[in-house]
């Protein structure tokens, strides 16, 4: 998965990978996984997480789907880690359908589990495909409240014309959830984020009634990708052939 000439000028570096499975016997590798994680070098932040069904960001996992969100050190520490370690040559081996991604964090607030793992760069304005990550904790007398209000959002968001993918994460049953989302750039971010009633109602709620004990936002430039996502890349239109974008090697 090589760099490209939009990469972060000798800064960290942000990867997701998203990996499916022929069957659900894959979930034992969120076990094995995790001692090659904390071993890794220049790994500096990590989480393996389960998905939800498809794009759906409510309740139900896909426990053939799996994925990792990753911050290194520096482009090289990424490359060391493609190309030596056990994980992304088991990922080339076993896994049906893989896709990666290279993101350059542009905003970021908040926390998990009390760390900001993502360091903003200073750039101009971009006009291209947004990266949004979303996580927080729901407080156990919240949730049958969020959950309620779930599917409304979830409805709203694969309605929404500027939205490449999107896919439900947890790295806790019920109370410790995130997104990823890709779109065709932060005007359709906004348009969700602001302009959508379902979206803009539940945010209102969360802040009134304080569902959340920690939650964060972020925003990335993703300027490499590779593999496929539900059978197609959804920023191969959009970063492939752009100035700054390429194809990564693996």
């Amino acid at each position: 998965m090589s760099a490209t000439s939009m990469g972060t000028s000798g800064g960290s570096v942000v990867t997701f990978h998203l990996q499916r499975y022929a069957d659900r016997g894959a979930m034992r590798h969120m076990a094995f996984d995790r001692p090659v994680l904390r071993r890794t070098g220049g790994l500096l932040f990590w989480r393996l997480l389960g998905t939800g069904r498809g794009p759906s960001t409510t309740l139900g996992a896909d426990l053939r789907r799996w994925a990792l969100l990753a911050v290194w050190q520096d482009e090289r520490a990424l490359e060391e880690f493609w190309a030596h370690s056990p994980i992304p040559a088991r990922w080339r081996r076993e896994a049906i359908e893989t896709w990666h991604v290279r993101l350059a964090p542009i905003a970021s607030r908040g926390r998990w589990n009390g760390v900001e793992p993502f360091t903003p760069l200073t750039r101009g304005p971009h006009s291209g495909p947004v990266a949004v990550l979303t996580r927080a904790s729901i407080r156990p007398s919240r949730l049958p409240a969020f959950y309620r209000n779930v599917p409304a959002v979830d409805r709203s968001l694969r309605a929404q014309e500027g939205c490449l993918a999107s896919v439900g994460l947890g790295e806790w049953p019920l109370a410790r959830q995130a997104t990823f989302s890709l779109w065709r750039d932060a005007a359709a971010v906004r348009a969700f984020a602001y302009a959508g009633r379902a979206h803009r109602e539940v945010v209102g709620r969360v802040r009134a009634h304080d569902w959340y004990s920690e939650e964060l936002f972020a925003r990335f430039i993703p300027y490499a990708s590779a593999g496929t996502w539900d059978g197609a890349d959804p920023l191969a239109a959009w970063v492939m052939g752009r100035p700054g974008g390429g194809t990564p090697e693996r």
